[in-house]
């Protein structure tokens, strides 16, 4: 089911449609999990339940996009609950592997996780403003997702207990991801911004598509 366009030369937040639905409903407890988990990994309790409990998360991150479209409720709230639960997952985590006693296992570098949480700040503020000045939600970026992914792979080396070298070489990579795509991300706030609210929301897909070819719409307008 596609999500029609919004009227062009609207502003101000959006009408996010039912916020009441099963896939909202199966993010938000996601994201009940990440106080858990957080907590899990701070005690430096059972790997088993620890992983456990991550794994379901990533099942219903999966799922909640499926389940909207298998039952006709896709609706923008989609777009800003499920990367708002990914990032306050990643800030939990991250902080927890830092803040937690070391003879439990490597923690990460303070100013990992800063980087961690400044990014995710500036993606998040700059998303706000944008809805606000366009009147609708856009899209991760696919270098957003892979940096995610590689932070998932670094907290679960530290989770492992992984040899120092791995480690740092995980630290290194996901920074440099997360940097690479917080630039992307920039570089797409500064142009749509540019573009306004007047330019008509199909010519500005394909302006910004042309020029962040990351930039792929997904049509049933969920963030997976």
């Amino acid at each position: 089911m596609s999500v029609s366009s919004p009227p062009t030369t609207r502003t101000g937040f959006p009408d996010l449609g039912r916020f009441w639905t099963a896939a909202n409903v199966l993010t938000l407890f996601r994201a009940a999990l990440i106080g858990p988990i957080a907590v899990l990994v701070y005690r430096g309790e059972s790997f088993g339940w620890i992983m456990g409990l991550i794994l379901f998360a990533i099942a219903t991150d999966f799922l909640d996009g499926k389940i909207a479209r298998w039952s006709g409720t896709v609706s923008e709230w989609g777009k800003v609950l499920d990367p708002t639960a990914d990032k306050l997952a990643a800030a939990a985590v991250t902080l927890a592997l830092v803040l937690r006693p070391a003879e439990l296992g490597p923690a990460l570098p303070v100013w990992f996780v800063a980087c961690v949480i400044l990014r995710d700040t500036v993606i998040a503020v700059g998303g706000l403003i944008q809805t606000r000045k366009l009147g609708y939600v856009m899209m991760s970026l696919w270098s957003g997702k892979v940096a995610v992914t590689a932070l998932a792979i670094t907290i679960l080396a530290a989770l492992m207990r992984a040899d120092l070298p791995v480690l740092m070489a995980c630290i290194w990579t996901t920074t440099v991801l997360l940097a690479y795509s917080l630039v992307r991300y920039l570089h797409r706030f500064a142009l749509v911004m540019r573009l306004g609210p007047a330019v008509p929301v199909d010519d500005r897909d394909r302006i910004v598509t042309e020029r962040l070819p990351e930039n792929v719409q997904e049509e049933d307008g969920v963030t997976s």
